[in-house]
C-alpha cells in the first residue's frame, strides 16, 4: 500500500477513532486502526472494540491499493505533530509500514491484516432518518444518567425508542432517570403505529455525541438483529445492542406530585455547587429545606462542617424537607438550558421530577429519588 494524505484531512478523522480504541486492551488488534484503499480515491479507516465500531474515508492519492492495521493512538500522536502537510503511508518489509512528511521520516510496526475482526454491514436492517440537533440534545440530555459499572445490564445503556414521528431517549441508574424526546419526520419504510427499541451501550452514546458536535445534515439509523448503525456525515458508528429488558420506565415518573417549586437555574446551580464543597464526601448529600417563599440548600458532614445557602422562591405550600445527591442534581442543572427550571415533589420520600421551564427544543423530563440520611 502506498498513498498521500493531506494532514488536516487524516488527522480530523483520526481523532473520531480515540474514543473506540482501547489502550489497555487483552487483544492487541483491537488497538490498531485497519487503513484499506481501493482505487475510488480515498482511504478508508475502521476500528472497533468488538462493541462499537466506526468506519470513515478521507480523500487521499492513491499510488498503490493495500490494506493495513496500525497502531491507532500512536498514528494519532504522529499525524497531530507533523504541520500541515501532505503525509506518505507506504507499507514496507517484513511488517513494518514508513509513515513520513516533509524532513520527518518514521516507521511503525503493524499487525497482520488477516487478524482484525469482521465487522457487521449495514444495508439489511429497518432504517430511519433522525434529526441531528435534536438527536445530539437528546444524547447530552441522557448519557450522564447511565452506570458504567451495574451488574444489570440493561442499566449500562440507554434505551432508544422511535415510534411513528417521534423518538425517545431513556438513561437510568436506578437512582434518577433522565428521559428526552421530540419529533420526527415520518419514514415510508415504517409501519404505522410501528415501535423500534433498541439498547445503546453507554461507549456508544458518547461516540454519537462526538460525531453529532460538527457538521450538519440528518442522521440515518438502521436496525438490524443484533447491531444499530448510524451514518453521520458519510461515517458509520456501529454499535452492539445490550441484550436485556429495559425497565418500563414510564411507571417511573410520578403523576401525583402536587407541590411545585420555579428556580433560576443558574442561581440554583451555583448554590448547589458551594453548599456541596462541605456535604460528605461518601454520600454527597445535600438538604432542600422548603418553607414560605424560601428553599435553604443545606449541608453538613462530622468530617469537615457544613454549609447552608438560602434561595427566595414562590411557594406557599407546607414545610419539608427533601434530601438529594448534589451531583444528580448538577448533572440536571448542567444540561439543562433554560434560564428557568421547575422540582415537582409530593413529600420527603417520594420521586421528584425536575424539568426546564419553556424550553423549545427537545422535551426533558428528570427523575431523581430523594435521600435517606
Amino acid at each position: 500500500m502506498e498513498l498521500s494524505v493531506r494532514q488536516s484531512d487524516l488527522l480530523r478523522e483520526l481523532q473520531l477513532f480515540q474514543g473506540i480504541v482501547e489502550r489497555k486492551n487483552t487483544i492487541p488488534i483491537l488497538g490498531n486502526v485497519l487503513l484499506e484503499t481501493n482505487g475510488d480515491g480515498s482511504l478508508q479507516m475502521l476500528a472497533t472494540d468488538l462493541e462499537v465500531g466506526l468506519r470513515s474515508r478521507c480523500a487521499a492519492q492513491i499510488g498503490e491499493p493495500g490494506s493495513v492495521t496500525i497502531p491507532a493512538k500512536k498514528l494519532f500522536e504522529i499525524v497531530r505533530a507533523l504541520p500541515e502537510t501532505e503525509i506518505r503511508i507506504q507499507q514496507g518489509a517484513k511488517g513494518a509500514v514508513e509513515v513520513a512528511a516533509a524532513q520527518f521520516d518514521s516507521r511503525m510496526q503493524t499487525l497482520p491484516r488477516e487478524d482484525f475482526p469482521t465487522v457487521p454491514e449495514p444495508g439489511s436492517g429497518w432504517s430511519a432518518v433522525l434529526p441531528r440537533s435534536a438527536l445530539g440534545e437528546m444524547v447530552a440530555k441522557t448519557q450522564f444518567a447511565i452506570t458504567g459499572e451495574d451488574t444489570r445490564y440493561f442499566l449500562n445503556g440507554a434505551l432508544l425508542v422511535l415510534v411513528e414521528g417521534r423518538m425517545t431517549l431513556v438513561a437510568t441508574d436506578g437512582h434518577r432517570l433522565a428521559l428526552a424526546a421530540a419529533p420526527r419526520g415520518a419514514d415510508e419504510t415504517e409501519a404505522p403505529g410501528g415501535e423500534k427499541r433498541a439498547i445503546l451501550p453507554k461507549k456508544t452514546l458518547g461516540e454519537l455525541a462526538r460525531l453529532l458536535s460538527d457538521g450538519e445534515g440528518d442522521v440515518t439509523c438502521e436496525f438490524t438483529e443484533n447491531h444499530l448503525f448510524f451514518e453521520i456525515d458519510g461515517r458509520h458508528l456501529i454499535s452492539r445492542m445490550i441484550d436485556a429488558q429495559f425497565p418500563a420506565y414510564e411507571r417511573v415518573i410520578p403523576q401525583g406530585n402536587d407541590k411545585r417549586i420555579d428556580f433560576e437555574r443558574d442561581r440554583l446551580l451555583r448554590a448547589v455547587r458551594r453548599v456541596a464543597l462541605l456535604s460528605s464526601e461518601r454520600s454527597r448529600a445535600i438538604r432542600f429545606q422548603i418553607d414560605t417563599n424560601s428553599v435553604e440548600v443545606r449541608s453538613s458532614s462530622p468530617e469537615v462542617g457544613e454549609a447552608k445557602e438560602v434561595l427566595e422562591v414562590e411557594y406557599a405550600g407546607g414545610a419539608l424537607q427533601i434530601c438529594f445527591n448534589a451531583q444528580y442534581v448538577t448533572d440536571f442543572l448542567g444540561a439543562a438550558d433554560t434560564d428557568s427550571v421547575g422540582l415537582e415533589f409530593r413529600d420527603e420520600m417520594s420521586q421528584a421530577v425536575m424539568q426546564p421551564v419553556g424550553a423549545d427544543g427537545c422535551e426533558y423530563t428528570y427523575v431523581i429519588m430523594p435521600m435517606r440520611v
